[in-house]
């Protein structure tokens, strides 16, 4: 656990130091769990994420992009109607959980005076967003409703009074000294990490393994002395938030984690390290949510074919054998004197071969020797006439594999909204059946949004993320002389430089974003073909986002998740 209590205590103290006195000037609800509040302090707005996610739940500063629905949900239409137009007087945590208050106050639609408080629960599964009025300590709404019969403790609905979270009674670790910590850690007991996370508010088990690391062979005298000195640095803000990685796998913290790895990435507030320890982490999640149906539905379509083209291929072979049947069905007709039914096979001279030797032909005992003819005369007909089909068949479903196996790329790299219109793609190509929409609303056209990144030379660099936007990117919205990438031979996005003559560092950097937003990803060395718009064309009657190109130029890059998300920002 990296968002622990005291990881909560410096977010508390970035937010305080920053937006204390603001006023909130909007609030939004992209997703269901989350929260977006821009307030304005000091001149200028800052984005503040509350997210109530199982899994990612979090406070911080934010500069990413969120796409707002159409309709606010009504808790976020609640939240303007208490919280728009206040001010922000004071920001703090609850002890050394991790709990965050915002406190409020703002008039009312009477003019009264109004105190209000936005509680943040960062609780795993159970997180929550709860609005309450302060003077009566009432709950106004919350993100999630809580009954008394899913927690006995307390309810959090509209009308209940707000009870904290149960106490956990453990010490502070500002407030002990060396003699405090030598009476409560069991030394003979071992698995003292475990004792801290136990005895000490605010300790995560991954911080009371960084005391471990740094107390070297943990005893009496230097356990205390690690533990007081790292306290100290964080109880003074002394710290460098960092993601540390090992073994593939990504951690964050105040500081380098130097009991993972002595390699970490150090970033100037805990907002930007949240933002680059969550790129697409939640958004993954959200969209898997949406999209379990879609993906299932791929990955049967794509399987479906590779059966069908197994099933085509032993067909052709069976095809190629026509004139053997033809032979069997004439040597037979020309012998029936020599055949009886109940024989399996019969050996007959070969007078189509040049030394004329026997051959011999399997029966069906069941059937009459004329009946037999007749059965491979059947088969030399059915598979004269599937040699003409068989090929165009397997062709058709290569087709669709490779079609299904590029929309398996662009779901993984889907954004909510890219979702949709992949679903509508697949509708409009008679894959699948339309959703019923509720209400009376017509149908709206959705209108194509392509992700814009811009190169360390100011170039504007636009990507196509689904087919839908990669037939608008390159068809309509490109210039002739606009220079385009793709991965090459790997299902992936169509990227699109805005010039004519992009500096040789452009072009390798939007090679980057499309190997990132490819099928290899996770490789390295991954070609990238590009050329002018005017050298790439749709064939008639291709399916969405397929395209040839000619006159092509290949650079190799290694997907770069940190340079692509710098080109965004």
């Amino acid at each position: 656990m990296s968002f622990d209590g005291l990881f909560t205590r410096a977010v508390t103290n970035e937010l305080s130091t920053l937006l204390k006195g603001g006023r909130v000037n909007k609030i939004h609800q992209p997703f269901k769990n989350e929260i977006i509040m821009v307030i304005r302090a000091g001149g200028v707005n800052h984005k503040v994420l509350l997210s109530a996610h199982p899994s990612y739940a979090r406070v911080q500063l934010t500069n990413d992009q969120y796409d707002n629905p159409s309709e606010p949900p009504m808790f976020c239409m609640l939240l303007r109607k208490h919280l728009e137009g206040y001010i922000i007087e004071d920001i703090h945590q609850v002890g050394l959980d991790r709990m965050i208050v915002f406190e409020v106050k703002g008039r009312n639609e009477i003019g009264d005076l109004s105190y209000k408080q936005l509680i943040v629960e960062i609780m795993g599964r159970h997180s929550n967003i709860v609005l309450v009025d302060k003077g009566r300590n009432m709950i106004l709404d919350s993100i999630k409703h809580v009954s008394f019969a899913m927690n006995t403790h307390r309810a959090i609905q509209p009308g209940q009074e707000y009870i904290m979270p149960p106490a956990q009674d453990k010490r502070n670790p500002f407030e002990v000294d060396e003699q405090e910590i030598l009476r409560t850690i069991d030394f003979n007991a071992g698995l003292l990490d475990k004792q801290l996370v136990q005895h000490y508010a605010g300790i995560s088990p991954l911080m009371a393994k960084e005391i471990l690391f740094h107390a070297g062979l943990a005893n009496r005298t230097t356990l205390p002395k690690a533990f007081l000195e790292l306290m100290s640095d964080v109880k003074k803000h002394h710290y460098q938030p960092a993601i540390t990685t090992f073994k593939g796998r990504e951690s964050f913290y105040l500081f380098p984690l130097k009991h993972l790895s002595e390699e970490s990435r150090v970033f100037d507030s805990t907002g930007e390290l949240l933002d680059r320890y969550y790129f697409g982490k939640a958004e993954r999640d959200r969209v898997k949510q949406q999209s379990n149906d879609l993906e299932r539905f791929i990955t049967n379509e794509k399987e479906k074919n590779e059966k069908k083209i197994k099933k085509l291929e032993r067909t052709l072979v069976e095809a190629k054998n026509a004139d053997q049947y033809q032979l069997f069905g004439e040597l037979l007709t020309a012998n029936l004197y020599a055949t009886e039914k109940g024989m399996k096979e019969v050996s007959v001279l070969n007078y189509y071969s040049e030394d004329g030797s026997n051959i011999t032909i399997p029966l069906d005992p069941r059937k009459t020797p004329s009946e037999n003819a007749q059965k491979y005369f059947t088969r030399y007909q059915k598979a004269k006439n599937a040699l003409k089909i068989v090929e165009k068949q397997i062709h058709h479903a290569r087709e669709e594999v490779a079609y299904f196996e590029g929309l398996q790329q662009q779901v993984e790299a889907a954004s909510p909204k890219d979702i949709q219109e992949i679903r509508d793609e697949l509708v409009e190509g008679g894959y699948i059946r339309q959703r019923q929409k509720r209400g009376n609303k017509k149908n709206q056209v959705m209108k194509i949004v392509l992700e814009r990144y811009t190169s360390s030379d100011g170039t504007e660099i636009l990507v196509g993320k689904n087919n839908k936007q990669n037939d608008y990117l390159t068809n309509k919205a490109a210039a002739r002389d606009d220079i385009w990438l793709h991965t090459k031979d790997i299902p992936g996005s169509h990227v699109v430089i805005r010039s004519k003559e992009p500096a040789e560092k452009t072009i390798l950097e939007a090679a980057t974003i499309a190997a990132y937003y490819s099928k290899a990803r996770s490789s390295s060395s991954v070609p990238v073909d590009f050329t002018k718009v005017r050298h790439v064309k749709k064939p008639s009657g291709a399916k969405p986002g397929f395209v040839i190109y000619e006159q092509q130029q290949t650079v190799y890059v290694t997907p770069d998740e940190d340079l692509v998300l710098a080109l965004k920002k």
